[in-house]
């Protein structure tokens, strides 16, 4: 059965390749085959368009799903490979792009060199954190790390002020902590209390591979977990940290260092390399609870606990040994059955550390450029459809009508891949140095974030890299962003008709376009502050409605018992509920969305259904799931379907869905929220 999983994935790559060849030729209409007719489309949508494919898809043994949207990154990292294996051969001109992501991925492959140099690499960082005697020196320490990617419990970042967006700020949250989040130390389920001792197992590993005995090392990881759970105990949860206002909290520096005396918020900032007056604390409990502790928790088990972060953060750049103790404790995790090969990892650590280079060479490959042109049109229709929506919404004023459509128009839309490309020129590249390449990296991230606080910011930038499967909305920048990853199969395809296409990309589109509508991107004006642009009457209302999203999505189960968490997921399923429909009315602005010619059986309606359900197509082993549900603020891909569509009357009308089918919501009950 594996032979069949790697053999469809070839199938897809080759379809993939073969896609710009197939710009020049008369198009090909893309078939809709796999329909399970023993399942009714209004009991469970989602098993009747991905039944048959799901009953028989495996997911390969490095991975711990397979399928669209994130899981279709495992296909495109084998392109990537094939750059990176091709690339790396070659001797390239020095400093060029060729040179730096050939030689990095190179040096990663090396694993004959790496696995010979042990952990020698960090032994001068574990010898400083010897030395240590006091707090002070101790918060030094951490600032230096913090510069090459040591990242321990100091969340520093750079990014917009959220009440004047066009501005960057020194950013502070909570961080700290090993495992997922908060929850994962507190809850005593029997599968929440396996994880637990695997990471205390994992922390415990890491320790012996240094030189320590067995019996000290489990005292070691005891109390760098004891640490790390007080900590947590100061920690927001998932849901808190939703709360936008809650989140910012500008404060002057000169007073978090009276409140924080041992953290010292100014010689902090000093070390840091941070030139300001004030900064945004999202989670100012975490730093109370901090500095609380920097004074009741001895320095020796200071030591032990910034021991053990160098370990996790560095452990994969680190010999085997490290990197199997990595990845028994992540099978525990995420189900995963076995270790990634090796050539992928380097090119997901390429693709992390030089992402932007490696991406210039992607795009020239793989990427055409008539799908970013049929793009802006898909993205000029969802943009009329959904004003036209806010038209027509009976429960908005004509005021807010009149701000939300202003919004609407503000947006910048990023298509493909970055105007403008991330300079790599300060990253030192060896051939020989893996480590060392990493750390480079790392800190040419850093020297480019800083030099952005209290500066204009740079709306070219992207958040993620091109060769992503993924789509994102920026709030604060009021933009939403398409990368060349998800302009490809099932999502879009220049060959497919209108049903297909809008039924994919389009919902992707109104998904995006529906986050600056959402119970966070609501909140942010057209130009991305934090302002109210609402009347208190319709912002009223508006909370009524996500109330309805919430409670409908807290009764879908996953594994079972486990209920999908509705306070968590809300954004997501706003989105999708709304996405879908304006997915919808933009399709029926084209001329198949006016006709009534069935192909293959289907109707362009059908159609246009199907592909909202394909374009979710995923499976994913149990354990994963159980982490996703905890962790992660999308609805599993059977709720991503059903959820929105029983909401939907034009789906009821297209499948006939009548009472009694398990989907069937009575008319008044169905959810609008957009």
């Amino acid at each position: 059965m594996k032979r069949l999983v790697y053999f469809s994935l070839a199938l897809m790559l080759a379809g993939a390749c073969k896609q710009n060849a197939m710009m020049t030729t008369t198009p090909k209409r893309v078939v809709v085959t796999g329909i399970d007719a023993s399942k009714k489309p209004g009991d469970d949508f989602f098993a009747y368009a991905n039944s048959i494919w799901y009953d028989t898809a495996r997911i390969p043994p490095s991975q711990t799903g397979v399928g669209a949207y994130s899981f279709m990154n495992f296909p495109q990292r084998i392109r990537l490979q094939g750059i990176l294996d091709s690339v790396s051969a070659r001797n390239n001109p020095a400093g060029s792009i060729e040179q730096k992501v050939g030689d990095f991925y190179a040096s990663g492959m090396d694993t004959l060199a790496i696995d010979k140099r042990g952990y020698e690499p960090i032994k001068p960082m574990l010898a400083r954190i010897d030395a240590l005697r006091d707090v002070p020196a101790m918060l030094t320490l951490v600032t230096e790390e913090q510069k090459v990617g040591d990242r321990s419990i100091i969340g520093f970042y750079v990014g917009p002020d959220n009440k004047q967006s066009s501005i960057n700020i020194a950013q502070f949250n909570q961080t700290g902590i090993g495992l997922p989040e908060r929850d994962y130390y507190f809850k005593t389920d029997s599968s929440t209390l396996t994880i637990q001792k695997a990471y205390r197992d994992y922390l415990t590993r890491l320790f012996e591979l240094t030189g320590t005995d067995a019996t000290s090392a489990a005292k070691s990881a005891a109390v760098a977990y004891d640490i790390e759970k007080q900590l947590a105990t100061a920690h927001r949860t998932n849901v808190e940290r939703r709360d936008v206002k809650a989140n910012y909290n500008k404060l002057a520096v000169a007073d978090l260092s009276k409140k924080h005396p041992t953290l010292d918020w100014t010689t902090l900032l000093t070390n840091l390399g941070v030139k300001a007056d004030s900064v945004n604390v999202a989670q100012p409990g975490y730093y109370d609870k901090l500095n609380t502790m920097l004074t009741s928790v001895s320095i020796d088990d200071w030591k032990v606990y910034l021991k053990a972060h160098a370990l996790t953060n560095y452990a994969n750049y680190l010999s085997q040994p490290f990197a199997d103790a990595t990845f028994v404790y992540s099978k525990i995790l995420t189900g995963q059955a076995v270790k990634k090969s090796r050539a992928e990892e380097m090119t997901q650590a390429v693709d992390g550390s030089l992402g932007e280079a490696l991406a210039q060479l992607y795009v020239k490959k793989y990427f055409p450029e008539d799908a970013k042109k049929r793009m802006t049109v898909l993205v000029a229709n969802l943009k009329k459809a959904f004003e036209a929506r806010i038209i027509k919404l009976d429960w908005m004023s004509d005021s807010t009508k009149t701000k939300a459509r202003e919004k609407l128009y503000a947006f910048t839309e990023k298509i493909g891949y970055p105007d403008k490309w991330r300079d790599y020129s300060k990253v030192d590249v060896k051939r020989n140095t893996y480590f060392e390449n990493r750390l480079s990296a790392n800190k040419n991230d850093y020297v480019q974030s800083l030099a952005k606080v209290g500066q204009r910011v740079d709306r070219t930038e992207w958040r993620t890299t091109p060769p992503t499967v993924t789509a994102y909305n920026n709030p604060p920048l009021n933009e939403i962003v398409f990368p060349a990853g998800i302009l490809q199969p099932p999502y879009f395809d220049v060959n497919a008709d209108d049903a297909l296409n809008y039924g994919g990309i389009g919902m992707v589109i109104g998904h995006e376009i529906t986050h600056s509508f959402d119970d966070q991107g609501a909140q942010f004006d057209k130009v991305g502050n934090v302002t109210n642009w609402w009347t208190k009457t319709d912002y009223a209302k508006f909370k009524t409605r996500t109330q309805q999203v919430i409670d409908q999505y807290n009764r879908f189960t996953v594994l079972d018992s486990v209920h999908v968490k509705g306070a968590l997921t809300v954004g997501e399923n706003t989105a999708d509920i709304a996405g879908v429909a304006i997915a919808y009315d933009a399709f029926k602005l084209t001329e198949q969305g006016k006709s009534a010619t069935k192909l293959d059986g289907f109707t362009p309606d059908q159609r246009f259904f199907i592909s909202i359900a394909r374009i979710w197509r995923v499976k994913t082993r149990d354990a994963y799931m159980g982490m996703y549900v905890n962790t992660n603020p999308h609805s599993p891909a059977k709720w991503r379907v059903n959820g929105p569509l029983m909401n939907f009357t034009p789906f009821y009308n297209a499948f006939n869905v009548q009472p009694g089918d398990k989907m069937y919501k009575p008319e008044k009950d169905r959810i609008t929220v957009w």
